[in-house]
């Protein structure tokens, strides 16, 4: 278990009378896929609390400007510094790692959660099979909160997956049918602009945005909606979708492997 040497208290002027969105990411910059999301619930007089469970970087890397990036980017939002929680640096799980650290990850949420107060909502990412720390964060953060009953609060947001997308191309922002009816949400022209523009500043990632900024900039552009979906336990026992899942083409993993790391986590729960 954690100590609270490694999970500081969620703890601040204020924080008492705000009930709390909280927001999951695997990586920094995965929040430019639920940038208006942010925006309503900030609007909305909520504390917005971030919580990233990888490093961002390769093992032994040093995460340090990734971080400074999304911080600068979500304090644009009016997100508190003290309310943004770089996990995965703190706990040592790197770019890439979170299947191999579902029992630390987990651990970290659930202390969190015990500490953060009052729930209004839980955004994270999507159960769609772009990337192994987005299906691994999805799976046991679902769970986690499936037994606080907190499941009706949550909403998955699509960041990419290749759904009868051919070779390596892929989908942005783009829900998969299988995860159920989707909210959806029209952005202003004034707010697209402005998530465009933050979109940009992550120039760490530069060779990653080269190739997922036409993609970002066509969904903006020419469908100016957020769009996410209500979250089913049942769906993560089960492939995210038919045929090979992009981060099997690019050889991060395979669902065979997530699915033994999400099996063996769950059994040592019950």
């Amino acid at each position: 278990m954690l100590t609270k040497k490694n999970a500081p208290e969620m703890s601040g002027t204020g924080h008492a009378e705000a009930a709390v969105s909280l927001f999951l990411f695997a990586h920094q910059d995965d929040e430019f896929a639920i940038f208006q999301k942010i925006a309503e619930e900030k609007q909305k007089g909520r504390r917005v609390v971030c919580i990233y469970f990888t490093s961002g970087v390769p093992a032994g890397g040093d995460a340090t400007l990734r971080n400074e990036e999304s911080r600068g980017v979500l304090q644009e939002f009016g997100i508190a510094a003290s309310d943004i929680y770089f996990a995965g640096e703190q706990l040592d799980i790197p770019d890439g790692g979170l299947q191999e650290h579902i029992f630390v990850a987990a651990d970290y949420l659930e202390t969190q959660l015990d500490l953060m107060g009052s729930l209004a909502s839980v955004y994270l990412l999507a159960w769609e099979g772009g990337h192994p720390d987005h299906d691994v964060l999805h799976a046991f953060s679902l769970h986690v909160l499936h037994d606080r009953g907190l499941l009706p609060l949550v909403r998955q947001f699509a960041l990419y997956n290749n759904w009868h997308c051919p070779w390596l191309f892929f989908r942005v922002m783009s829900p998969l049918p299988a995860n159920g009816p989707v909210d959806v949400t029209s952005i202003s022209w004034r707010q697209r602009i402005r998530f465009l523009s933050y979109c940009l500043r992550y120039p760490t990632q530069r060779v990653t945005w080269i190739g997922l900024f036409p993609f970002v900039l066509w969904h903006f552009v020419f469908n100016g909606r957020q769009q996410v979906q209500m979250a089913s336990i049942a769906r993560t026992a089960r492939v995210p979708h038919a045929g090979t899942l992009y981060y099997e083409k690019r050889r991060f993993s395979t669902w065979k492997m997530v699915e033994a790391k999400l099996t063996e986590w769950l059994a040592a729960r019950s």
